[in-house]
């Protein structure tokens, strides 16, 4: 249960102490945080307009720009719990979750204009308004809460739904709190601090970004999609100190970089997204990138696991040790379990959800007095660093023994031919399930140079049975890997064998 606090309006209080510090910059604009908080105070007076009462709840359906960063600080600012929708999801997609959160209305930018009128029908009072009509009706009139209670629900933000239909969590504004000073007390913080956002904000990743600059009184330089040469140009010439990537991100950073290196000023990549190829996090090593790896997902506003700075070269491929408002524990048969034995990752902290919306049996079977069951296997050594190896839905179990994907992954990127792997079990006769891959190749490959390659560092039953050569791999918007897609590549003749 979270405890009933009430604290400063969080936008209204950081423009009152720092109106004049830089809040984000976007395409050359650059605004104040009071800057900022004048217009989400007029966008939050047009959303009273339309009748969008605290409490009320919205969808939004954005693009990561000034509009989509201006109307969550609006709907925030309104007290609006705002349902964060993936804009790369289909019209179904879509209108189950707005229809399983009962959304009171419908925002978008104007690029997916025609995705939100095909939607208003699964809206109950078909309401739907383009960003730029909050613009126009924007009112000086309205005056904000003085106070935010931190255990009201902020946003709601869908699962991935790797198996069955996704889950809303609910975040409240004491989850982001928590989860912002959890993060600063673990990567520090300085008064010239930009963290460059180039992950979605309505996914948990971009999110917790706006958040943490509001609360640290941070600028963000945000990207409106990922480009890896102008992110390098941005980290090369300083005024950039931290980003946000996944591996996949992290890949296309360094391929690009080539000999070239980072201004002294760039002081943490924050790496999550899940394990992380250790190929690729040594290349980092002898580059002298400050990568930190993290561990993290939407039920825990964030990260909630990630390595201090001193330790992430002697424990390198470790996610670290829990932030420190927040504790961790593997589950073994139902017991706390000891060091090095695999078992279920277990979190509890103020920044962990309160559950899943109207999922009474899904929140049963997620938490275990108090601890929220996160559904990925992992292992701590004897000083408590964790170590991620999967998700348990992602297991492979062949003739009884466990393969984690993770690891094969790893040692294919690590192929210097080799861009992009994903690997998934097929079912076998003989086996019950085998391992198969799927390849992103830099040059023509065969597939038993492949497997002679994976021979030399892996165990004979965790070789890959069958390789699969594709010419990009299916991801979310954040550049997660979607394993359960990988399968449908050969149902639908995306792949070649050499």
């Amino acid at each position: 249960m979270e405890i009933d606090l009430l604290l400063p309006n969080l936008l209204k209080q950081r423009a009152f102490l720092t109106p004049k510090r830089r809040a984000l910059t976007f395409e050359g604009h650059r605004y104040t945080f009071r800057e900022v908080y004048d217009v989400a105070r007029s966008w939050a007076g047009a959303l009273h307009d339309i009748e969008l009462k605290q409490g009320s709840k919205a969808g939004v359906l954005i693009k990561n720009n000034k509009e989509g960063y201006f109307l969550l600080l609006a709907l925030q600012q309104a007290g609006v719990t705002a349902v964060m929708l993936n804009n790369r999801l289909t019209i179904e997609e879509l209108a189950f979750q707005i229809q399983d959160t009962g959304v009171d209305a419908l925002f978008y930018d104007a690029d997916f204009q025609s995705v939100a009128l095909e939607l208003k029908e699964s809206i109950a009072n078909k309401r739907v308004f383009s960003i730029s009509e909050i613009e126009v009706r924007q009112t000086d009139e309205f005056q904000p809460q003085d106070q935010v209670e931190m255990s009201s629900v902020c946003t709601i933000m869908y699962t991935s739904g790797t198996t069955g239909k996704p889950k809303g969590v609910l975040q409240s504004y004491n989850n982001h709190w928590w989860s912002a000073v959890g993060s600063a007390l673990n990567l520090g913080l300085k008064e010239t601090d930009t963290w460059l956002c180039a992950v979605p904000l309505f996914h948990i990743s971009g999110y917790s970004i706006l958040m943490r600059s509001i609360i640290y009184g941070m600028e963000i330089k945000l990207y409106e999609r990922f480009d890896e040469e102008m992110i390098n140009q941005d980290l090369k010439k300083g005024g950039v100190t931290i980003i946000s990537v996944v591996s996949a991100m992290l890949q296309r950073l360094l391929k690009n970089l080539g000999e070239d290196i980072y201004h002294p000023d760039f002081r943490c990549m924050l790496l999550g997204g899940g394990p992380a190829p250790k190929s690729m996090l040594q290349q980092c090593k002898e580059k002298g990138i400050p990568v930190f790896q993290t561990y993290g997902m939407t039920e825990t506003s964030s990260q909630i696991v990630t390595l201090s700075p001193e330790d992430s070269l002697e424990k390198l491929g470790s996610a670290g040790k829990p932030l420190f408002p927040c504790e961790l524990m593997i589950v073994h048969n139902g017991q706390k379990a000891g060091a090095h034995v695999q078992g279920e990752i277990a979190v509890r902290g103020p920044n962990v959800t309160r559950g899943y919306y109207n999922r009474e049996e899904a929140n049963k079977e997620s938490f275990m007095d108090g601890w929220f069951l996160t559904g990925d296997i992992g292992y701590q050594d004897e000083q408590g660093f964790l170590y991620v190896l999967d998700r348990r839905s992602d297991l492979i179990i062949s003739g009884g023994e466990n393969i984690y994907p993770a690891e094969i992954e790893s040692v294919l990127v690590s192929h210097p031919e080799i861009a992009e792997a994903g690997v998934v079990g097929i079912e076998s006769e003989e086996w019950g399930q085998v391992p198969v891959a799927f390849l992103v190749p830099e040059i023509p490959l065969e597939t038993s140079e492949v497997k002679e390659f994976c021979r030399t560092k892996l165990a004979g039953y965790k070789v890959p049975h069958q390789v699969y050569f594709v010419e990009n791999l299916p991801r979310n918007a954040s550049n997660k890997l979607l394993r359960k897609d990988l399968r449908e590549l050969i149902q639908k003749g995306k792949v070649n064998e050499n």
